[in-house]
């Protein structure tokens, strides 16, 4: 079953309420999503209390919602203030809004990322370089390898970054509206489109998620 460790809602630029959006993944044979909209020193505590309220509802449906957050446009001297403000309002995920083509994402962002222990994921990060790609295999970040249009266009590049130090990545879909929830077998073809093989694939859609989620629930 699918693992999405980053998924966006009405709480920042999705389509979807929290709710709706754990409805559609469960239909679709997800067993984990975490929320993760985009957030800021001006709504990190909000979003995050509020989508909590939903966290008993998805698990109606047996699914496990984790309640995080994607740190945006954060002034890169000030992301690690964020993450700790983030784990203090209860964050369960960390992921970074990482260096993409198509934003204007200040340089160093990804450094930042990926040289803190306590941020689970960066997101698409572009043209990461193999240095930054090292601290991230050293400090425990996983390099996402996205589905989101424009984004996805350097997953090759992630991957072979990460081939090179042995860093972990895993295969998230970004969603924004119900058409970009993406299934098992997608994920798996958009992992073997950035150029890993069937069983690099298979790591990053099923064995990587579900460690984030374990370590997660483990405290």
């Amino acid at each position: 079953m699918r693992i999405d460790l980053h998924m966006h809602t009405l709480h920042s630029d999705g389509e979807l309420l929290p709710i709706e959006l754990a409805r559609r993944a469960a239909v679709m044979r997800h067993e984990a999503i975490a929320v993760t909209d985009h957030a800021d020193a001006s709504n990190v505590e909000r979003i995050i209390r509020e989508t909590k309220r939903d966290v008993p509802y998805a698990q109606e449906w047996g699914l496990d919602m984790l309640v995080g957050v994607e740190l945006t446009h954060i002034p890169a001297n000030r992301l690690d203030d964020m993450v700790a403000r983030s784990k203090k309002a209860g964050a369960e995920i960390i992921v970074v809004h990482g260096e993409t083509i198509s934003e204007p994402v200040e340089r160093g962002t990804n450094r930042a990322a990926v040289n803190n222990p306590d941020v689970d994921i960066l997101a698409h990060p572009g043209f990461i370089t193999m240095e930054d790609a090292q601290a991230a295999a050293d400090n425990g970040v996983v390099l996402e390898i996205t589905s989101r249009p424009s984004h996805c266009l350097t997953n090759g590049h992630v991957v072979r970054m990460a081939r090179k130090v042995d860093a972990r990545m895993v295969v998230n879909s970004d969603t924004h509206s119900p058409y970009d929830i993406i299934s098992e077998e997608r994920a798996i073809l958009v992992a073997m489109g950035a150029g890993l093989t069937q069983d690099e694939a298979e790591i990053c859609v099923y064995r990587t998620p579900k460690e984030i989620v374990r370590r997660v629930r483990e405290g």
